[in-house]
């Protein structure tokens, strides 16, 4: 029996695919057995002269070119699977990108990823219009149609459904209340988060988590402003760089199996320890321009441009998007429990911010764009999800001390309020 799906309750984001070829450019693809059999009796590799897949890690993947780009992406910017032999003909990934599928108990909630240009945009038709579509997508994947536990409130304690939409519906109401300026919104939700991320919340079940939600929510306004406002230290700072090199290091099959083993954990090392230096030029981000960290001091906060109201919207469709459609936690995110699942995502929101400052300075610009801010979003919610390395000790740790230490909260205050 098929489980119901339950598509974002977001009347504010739409979404139609445009062809803009980019996701066939940036991610690789896992081929699903049966992906694999109906591209074979498509006669690809006789097509095209050579093999359709790269096996790795006891997998199969589609292959990709030198650029990074999808062995099937035309000269044209179209896919030529899709071209020769229709939509339902492609890897069941690529028809399903944007959207992805967290089930739980009662229903899978359907979530969309803001890694889609369209989606950023908010560009096309509503959400509820892709329904039979996402229907029949589901019916192709078990892992989908079968019922799932509850996601855990924190490790070893199931949170009730009451539980997780008292969760979700508390702060994305908070997101959503414009009566409350942007930059105080973004902060009070990282630090509502690095605060249930610090509570004992295996004591605090049912109406009392409620009521803890609605008194941090009710709060945080007043709260913030008493925080303690010293900076935030040059060690913090070099946490953020090192979640920030996390979220957009992007490793190619192809080139691993060309560098090594040995190269590539070298090659990673080295990126990775100069993002957390911060001094010079960053390592390179793809489709992105050089970034010399100093010419970040001089971008002005996130929501201090001309364009504040435009990437103010974004930021909060973002953060709800994620909220709504369960990939905050459980299933929609590398099964972490609410707790810490959601200071995952205050993280992300941390970065975000940071990369819009980033992509600014790259550009030579003094104040952040929404162009800006789309392609830190973009870059975030590309690896959310994804990347198994977000889902793992490492990361978890790096959450740990970022919420416990406060840093979390003033650091998103130093990105979104003036220096």
């Amino acid at each position: 029996m098929r489980l119901p799906i339950l598509m974002p309750a977001l009347s504010s984001q739409r979404y139609s695919c445009h062809g803009c070829g980019e996701c066939c450019r940036d991610f690789t693809i896992e081929l699903r057995a049966e992906d694999f059999e109906r591209l074979q009796s498509q006669g690809w590799q006789q097509i095209l002269g050579a093999p359709f897949w790269i096996d790795f890690g006891g997998k199969r993947w589609l292959r990709q070119r030198e650029d990074g780009a999808c062995i099937f992406l035309g000269d044209a910017g179209r896919c030529t699977v899709h071209e020769k032999f229709g939509l339902q003909a492609k890897p069941l990934a690529c028809q399903l990108f944007p959207f992805s599928f967290a089930p739980g108990p009662r229903h899978a909630s359907v979530g969309i990823s803001f890694a889609c240009t369209s989606v950023r945009r908010s560009a096309g038709a509503e959400l509820s219009s892709h329904q039979a579509e996402v229907i029949r997508m589901q019916s192709a994947l078990p892992e989908a149609m079968q019922r799932a536990h509850a996601p855990n409130l924190v490790r070893g304690v199931a949170a009730t459904e009451s539980e997780v939409l008292g969760v979700a519906s508390v702060l994305d109401a908070w997101l959503a209340n414009s009566e409350i300026e942007p930059a105080t919104r973004l902060e009070g939700f990282v630090w509502m988060a690095q605060s249930l991320r610090i509570a004992h919340l295996a004591k605090v079940r049912g109406e009392r988590l409620q009521e803890l939600l609605q008194t941090l929510a009710q709060a945080a306004p007043q709260e913030l402003l008493l925080l303690d406002a010293k900076p935030v230290s040059n060690a913090a700072w070099r946490m953020v760089r090192q979640a920030v090199f996390a979220r957009v290091e992007d490793p190619k099959i192809a080139r691993m199996l060309r560098t090594g083993r040995c190269a590539t954990v070298f090659s990673q090392w080295r990126r990775s320890r100069a993002w957390s230096r911060g001094v010079g030029e960053a390592p390179g981000i793809a489709g992105w321009k050089p970034i010399l960290f100093r010419d970040m001091n001089v971008v002005l906060p996130l929501f201090q441009g001309s364009e504040s109201a435009a990437i103010d919207e974004l930021f909060s469709r973002w953060l709800r998007a994620t909220l709504l459609a369960s990939r905050a936690w459980g299933a929609g995110l590398y099964g972490l429990p609410i707790q810490e699942g959601i200071a995952l995502v205050a993280l992300n929101a941390v970065v975000a911010a940071w990369l819009a400052t980033a992509h600014a300075a790259s550009h030579g610009r003094t104040s952040i764009t929404l162009e800006d801010a789309s392609a830190a979003i973009g870059r975030v919610d590309r690896s959310s999800g994804r990347a198994p390395w977000l889902g793992g000790r490492a990361e978890r740790l790096r959450v740990i001390w970022l919420a416990h230490s406060g840093t979390l909260q003033r650091a998103a205050k130093a990105l979104v309020y003036p220096r």
